[in-house]
Parts: structure tokens; C-alpha cells; sequence
């Protein structure tokens, strides 16, 4: 051995070293120590070398290394070695300033796989996807698995012209989709199955944005690819970025707007064949002490996919509820209705009904007063609860009215079964009535229908033809209203 030769020579003294042995046939890891033996005269006498087979513990220092920077399920690198390669390729486009590109990609509705499937088969779609990237990539390209079904594939060297880096990755973009879209067999039995794949896209250039910000616009990017459709590409633009943020920015102006009260109840007044006032409609309105009146075609939507609605629905109805006792104990409002909207993920809570009873009962106001307006994803998404919910709150003499009637297209299916009180016809069918007859048609069908059925009817957007003295009625009946949470206001149409 030469390092024992070597050390016993004293050339360098004693020796510790790690090194890879063939003379067994086969490949074997061995740690050496050697010490040489000395006599008075310093002449070398001999020497001892303790040999140690440490193959077992490279190969678990092998395992670990492999399970820190690859994915156990796909073998693709993990977030981690994703990062450390970004990183460097980074340094290197900053060195030959020539584009890289970066895209994130998942599968459209992977999780009802694993629902109905079981986890097994989804496992087996990862790897199946695993190997079509690898396969659609050079070689020089990344392709890790961040979790889940999420992917992200990293190219480097595709030039010096943004718009031409543009197109290479747009080109891979698409293949790498088609790829995924094509048939998989999953199961035992030959069963296809197929499956779809958005895709965010981003340039980087140099360093001027670190892994972080690549990472996050690319996200962006398939934010917007989910937004279209899905089975999409879209690329990252800083007008998405500002989009995003935009939204972040109203999301916290929103949680705070809840905390610091800044939200008001508005009164659309509700009349009669005769003009007499007999019940209003809650409408909220947001006064933020920052963005001013803000919409709430902005805010409500908002409020849907955050969960905030039903924080946002639960403080209306409460302080509907309160408007109506006000109401109740002034002569000249008791026998008004207040109809407060209800949506869909409110309604379908659990405990939906118990939030309305304690509203009722904490302020007082009588249930028959209080008016909820359902639309129809309400009242389609698992009718059999709906109808038993609807039933629970009528026992307590609650109303309710169908919103937007005539704007879906299974209305009629439920109608007769659903325990309604009224219709109210959507205002796209009465604002130009009575100059189209299609209109004035569909109106009146409805009205038919409504009478067979003991419903009582609401239109949205009258114009009444004496406008100026049908309002400044209006006006002076609800100034005699004293308003909880606001104005009283009297408006045409529905905001």
C-alpha cells in the first residue's frame, strides 16, 4: 500500500486517509491509519496500519446527502438543491448576461385523483410525470419536485435576446404540456387516465432579482394560468405582479376595515304597486379611512375566496337585526321588511341556523320582519340540507326570497319545493321594459307563474315614470326611519 510505504518511509509520518479498494473484485470504502515504528537512532523499524471497511457508513452518508437534496417519491431534486443550482446559474448568467428561464407547473385537479383514487395512484401519476419532464428537458436543465403535485423546471444558456429566450421557453412551455397531457395508464387494469397541467413563466437575467423573487413570479404566472382556464401557460409581467399585490393590499385593508368597524348598512327602500314604502334591502358599503368608498364588486368577491364573508355576513346580519327592532318600535316603520343577501359559503355553515336564532333573540327583532335573500348557488348545491335548512328557519318565521330570479337555469326544478315567500325578477329583465317586448314577455310569465304558486313578486330597477316625485317620497318616509349603522339611502337598482 503506499501510504503505508509512504509512512513508514517517514516521509509522512503517520497517515489517516479515506480511499476506494478494487482488490476484492468489487468496490469497497476503507479508512486507514498508519503509524511508523522508530528506533533510538530514528531509523524506521517497522510500522502498524489499522485498516477498517467503511462502505456501510458511506453508503448511509450517501442516503442522507440523497434524501437532503432529492425527492424520496420522484428522485428529482427537492427545494433545496433547486435553490443551490438556481443560485448558481444565477452567478452565471450575471457572468455571460445570457437568459435563463424558470417556470412552476402543477397538475389541474390532482387532489380529486387522490380522492377517489387513493394515494397509490397518485404517486404512481408523480412518477409517470417525473419521467415525461426529464424526458422533454436537455440534459443541462433542472427539473425538481417542490411537493405535492408542483414542479419547477430551470433553463439555462438560451441567449443573449430577451425575446428569443422568450420563444425557447414558450416552446419548451407547450411541450412539456403536451407531453403531460397525453394518457397515462395508472392502475392494474388498462385504464387510461388523463390528466391536464398549468404552467407559470418566468425570465431571469443576471442577478438582478435573487431566487426568492424568480420563485414568486413564476407562481404569479400560474396563478393566471389557473385563472384562464387552466391547461395553460401564461408568462410572468410586472402588470401581474402589481395585480397580485393589489390584492394582497385590499385582503388587509379588509381584515383591518372588519376590526375597525369601518363598514356601513345602506337601506334600498322596497315599494308597492302604489308607491308605499314597505321594506328596504341591506346593502353594505365600505368607507375605508384610506381608499375611500370602496365597491363592493371589489370587496365581496374578495371576501368569498378569503373566508371573510362569513365575518362580514354574520356582522350584517347582525346589525340588520337590530335595524329591524329600531323599526319595530317606531309607529311608522314597525311593519317594514329588511331583506338581508346570504351567500352560499354563509348559508352552508353548520351552524347557519343558530347564528340566525341568536341574532333574532340578542336584539329583539322579530323574525317575521327579516327577510333572506338566497341566489341560486345557494339554493343548487346540495338542495335536500338546503331545504331542511330553509325549513328550521321558517319555523322560526323567517322569510325568504329567490334573488336574481331568472338569471340560472334550474330556478324552475326547485321552485315548488323550496319554502320561498317571493321572487325577485333580476333588474337585466325590467330596466328596459316596457320598450322590449321580449322582456315585457318574460315578466309577465314569471308574474303568472308566481301568482299560480302563491309567491309574492319584486322587481329590481324600476323606473317609475314620475321619478322626482316617486323619490322625494321615498326620502321623507325613510327620514322618519332612524338608521343603526349609517344612512338610510334611496337608490336605483341593486349595488
Amino acid at each position: 500500500m503506499p501510504a503505508l510505504k509512504a509512512a513508514l518511509e517517514g516521509r509522512q509520518g503517520v497517515y489517516e486517509g479515506e480511499y476506494v479498494s478494487t482488490l476484492s473484485g468489487a468496490q469497497v470504502w476503507v479508512a486507514m491509519h498508519c503509524t511508523p515504528f522508530q528506533s533510538e537512532q530514528n531509523q524506521i523499524e517497522g510500522g502498524i496500519a489499522i485498516v477498517e471497511n467503511i462502505t456501510e457508513r458511506k453508503q448511509s452518508e450517501e442516503e442522507i446527502r440523497h434524501l437532503a437534496y432529492f425527492d424520496p417519491l420522484t428522485q428529482l431534486p427537492n427545494r433545496r438543491l433547486l435553490m443551490d443550482r438556481l443560485g448558481h446559474a444565477l452567478i452565471a448568467s450575471n457572468r455571460n448576461r445570457e437568459y435563463g428561464a424558470l417556470m412552476i407547473l402543477d397538475l389541474d385537479h390532482f387532489k380529486s385523483l387522490n380522492d377517489t383514487q387513493g394515494h397509490d395512484v397518485g404517486d404512481r401519476l408523480l412518477v409517470a410525470v417525473s419521467q415525461r419532464l426529464a424526458a422533454s428537458l436537455r440534459q443541462e436543465d433542472t427539473v425538481a419536485r417542490m411537493g405535492g403535485d408542483e414542479y419547477v423546471v430551470m433553463m439555462e444558456g438560451l441567449g443573449q435576446s430577451e425575446r428569443s429566450a422568450a420563444t425557447q421557453a414558450e416552446v419548451v412551455a407547450e411541450k412539456i404540456r403536451y407531453a403531460l397531457n397525453l394518457p397515462y395508464i395508472l392502475g392494474d387494469r388498462e385504464t387510461e387516465h388523463f390528466s391536464t397541467t398549468s404552467i407559470g413563466l418566468t425570465l431571469f437575467c443576471g442577478q438582478d432579482d435573487p431566487p426568492e423573487v424568480l420563485l414568486k413570479q413564476a407562481d404569479v404566472a400560474l396563478y393566471q394560468a389557473k385563472g384562464a382556464g387552466r391547461n395553460a401557460v401564461r408568462f410572468f409581467s410586472p402588470a401581474m405582479q402589481a395585480a397580485i399585490e393589489s390584492r394582497a393590499a385590499l385582503e388587509g385593508a379588509l381584515r383591518q376595515g372588519l376590526d375597525k368597524g369601518e363598514f356601513q348598512l345602506y337601506y334600498q327602500p322596497q315599494v308597492d304597486q302604489a308607491g308605499r314604502l314597505i321594506g328596504a334591502e341591506a346593502l353594505i358599503r365600505w368607507l375605508s379611512p384610506k381608499q375611500g368608498l370602496v365597491s363592493p364588486a371589489q370587496f365581496i368577491p374578495l371576501a368569498e375566496e378569503t373566508g371573510l364573508i362569513l365575518q362580514l355576513g354574520q356582522w350584517v346580519l347582525n346589525t340588520a337585526c337590530a335595524q329591524i327592532k329600531v323599526w319595530q318600535d317606531d309607529p311608522c316603520a314597525r311593519d317594514l321588511e329588511l331583506a338581508v343577501n346570504v351567500s352560499a359559503r354563509q348559508f352552508h355553515q353548520t351552524d347557519f341556523v343558530e347564528q340566525v336564532r341568536h341574532s333574532l333573540l340578542s336584539t329583539g327583532a322579530t323574525p317575521s320582519r327579516l327577510k333572506l335573500e338566497l341566489t341560486e348557488s345557494v339554493v343548487l348545491d346540495d338542495i335536500e340540507t338546503v331545504i331542511l335548512r330553509m325549513r328550521q328557519l321558517d319555523s322560526l318565521g323567517v322569510r325568504f326570497s329567490l334573488d336574481d330570479f331568472g338569471t340560472g337555469y334550474s330556478s324552475l326544478t326547485y321552485l315548488k319545493r323550496l319554502p320561498l315567500d317571493q321572487i325577485k325578477i333580476d333588474q337585466s329583465f325590467v330596466r328596459d321594459i316596457p320598450g322590449d317586448l321580449n322582456d315585457a314577455a318574460i315578466v309577465r310569465a314569471i308574474l303568472a307563474m308566481s301568482l299560480s304558486l302563491g309567491l309574492r313578486v319584486i322587481a329590481e330597477g324600476l323606473r317609475p315614470r314620475h321619478s322626482a316625485t316617486f323619490y322625494s317620497t321615498m326620502v321623507a318616509k325613510l327620514s322618519r326611519v332612524t338608521c343603526l349603522a349609517g344612512r338610510c339611502q334611496s337608490r336605483r337598482g341593486k349595488a
